[in-house]
């Protein structure tokens, strides 16, 4: 199993669209654009799943660099999410009036 990166997507993409093209290079397991959280708008970028290593890899030579809509796809192996730990925040003091 092989997950692919693809990024630089236009934001009309669809996972129809994203599918197809994969699809000509081998059997397409799963494709996933991400959207934002909060305004469900497409971010641009997703990844596509690919049982077949050999395909996936073809399909990565092919596609990367190739528009889609008017725009140049970046297609690479999506690296594994990093641990991000716990650090990161902050806040959570209390603020003082310092007009006294």
């Amino acid at each position: 199993m092989k997950n692919i990166f693809v990024g630089n997507l236009s934001f009309g993409a669809t996972e129809s669209s994203v599918r197809s093209l994969f699809e000509a290079y081998g059997a397409v397991d799963r494709v996933s654009i991400v959207t934002d959280r909060d305004t469900g708008q497409a971010r641009g970028f997703g990844f596509v799943e690919m049982s077949n290593n050999a395909e996936a890899d073809r399909a990565i030579n092919e596609l990367n660099g190739r528009e889609l809509d008017g725009r140049a796809m970046n297609v690479n192996e999506a690296r594994p999410k990093t641990d991000r730990g716990f650090g990161g925040g902050g806040g959570g003091g209390q603020r003082r009036d310092k007009r006294w």
